[in-house]
């Protein structure tokens, strides 16, 4: 039997907690989960549990002595030295007990997306677990300890033989994925963020555009700081449309990092499920034109998890499973009332935005012409090459 859309879901996955203090928080796992359950709109049929990735499997990006230094930080064995050597211990990446086997399942479960998706058990698959794109062969970074999209990416180019575009759309760059395949042509990265310049990790600028066979195929478009919606879907939608044309992938990975919403604490964008409903709506459309609905997506950022990140990713699968009907029903009751009494934040009781929570942007034109200009250098090397290809034709 194929499935329409599998989600990719357990409890555990909640043990990838750094501290009570770190923004960085899994809770919106369940949240998101608990969401949709009172929503109705996922049924056991349609859940995987995660596995734990191999050793060999976080080999196929990161080096065995960082691997080493997870296992060792995890039973409070690794010293402060070593500890600076691999990003880990750090403000953004504390080591805590166990990290390695949580970090392993959080890469294990996208790898069991992959594997449903590649193998025809079901067309789509939503891993919200995953999507940590900041880490390095042999370093975390920025949150993330192993880079469970790019060891996605190589498991799929090595056990399947397919060519993958990889967007994504979360505020900060995605880096980490972009570095591993900067010089493959066999990989396409994609990367719509919120400038350098304001925000972590600094990279992602429009010249940063692959090397080697792999030229062309790094594409960054790095908007400006209080973009709204509007412009951040015309750019995303041009270039999504623009680049899987050209590339022709055999399947699509997208990073659905939800923390360009203006309610964000750790950002300077201001989207709104405006935003969060075309995203996934794109994709989806696109995947069905281009891999024969071969989508699998993973979640990101997202640092506001009571009002924003549960709705964002529950539309993600929404999407998928051709819900979209639900986003007219308020939210469940059920739901705000097992939430509320744990945040001091006012959950939200629409699905959708009010217009309204958009403060007056005064420099609004000119962030937009500025977006418009970032989009045709981004693409400018993409529509060069469909001239030539057209001349030779």
């Amino acid at each position: 039997m194929t499935h329409e859309a599998l989600f990719i879901y357990s409890d555990k996955q909640l043990t990838y907690r750094f501290n009570e203090s770190h923004p960085f928080n899994h809770q919106r796992l369940q949240l998101t989960y608990d969401l949709l359950k009172s929503a109705q709109a996922l049924s056991k049929e349609q859940m995987i549990e995660p596995r734990m990735a191999t050793d060999e499997e976080l080999e196929l990006v990161h080096d065995p002595a960082f691997i080493d230094a997870v296992k060792q930080g995890g039973k409070g064995e690794l010293s402060d030295g070593m500890a600076s050597n691999f990003g880990l211990n750090t403000e953004d990446t504390p080591v805590f007990p166990n990290m390695h086997e949580a970090a392993s399942l959080l890469v294990g479960g996208t790898l069991t997306a992959v594997d449903a998706v590649m193998t025809g058990k079901s067309q789509h698959a939503l891993h919200l677990g995953g999507g940590l794109h900041h880490g390095f062969k042999g370093r975390a970074s920025g949150f993330c300890i192993y880079n469970d999209s790019s060891i996605a990416i190589e498991y799929i180019k090595q056990k399947y033989g397919a060519k993958v575009l990889y967007i994504d759309t979360d505020a900060h760059h995605g880096d980490g994925v972009q570095w591993a395949f900067y010089d493959d042509p066999n990989v396409c990265t994609l990367s719509i963020h919120e400038t350098g310049r304001y925000l972590f990790p600094g990279t992602g600028s429009v010249g940063e555009k692959g090397s080697g066979k792999g030229y062309g195929f790094s594409i960054n478009l790095p908007i400006d700081a209080f973009t709204e919606d509007d412009s951040f879907i015309h750019v995303y939608e041009t270039a999504f449309k623009e680049v899987v044309e050209f590339f022709k992938p055999d399947v699509i990975l997208t990073q659905n990092g939800v923390d360009a919403h203006h309610y964000d604490p750790l950002t300077h964008l201001c989207s709104s499920m405006k935003t969060y409903e075309f995203i996934p709506k794109l994709a989806h459309e696109l995947a069905h034109h281009y891999c024969e609905g071969k989508w699998i997506a993973v979640g990101g950022g997202g640092y506001d998890m009571w009002r924003v990140v549960p709705r964002a990713w529950s539309v993600i699968w929404l999407e998928m499973t051709n819900q979209q009907h639900i986003l007219d029903d308020p939210i469940p009751t059920s739901w705000l009332e097992r939430w509320q009494p744990e945040t001091t934040d006012e959950l939200p009781t629409s699905w959708h935005d009010d217009p309204s929570i958009i403060p007056n942007i005064p420099r609004k034109l000119e962030i937009t012409e500025k977006n418009n200009k970032t989009l045709e250098k981004a693409l400018y090397h993409i529509r060069n090459e469909k001239k030539n290809i057209a001349k030779k034709g």
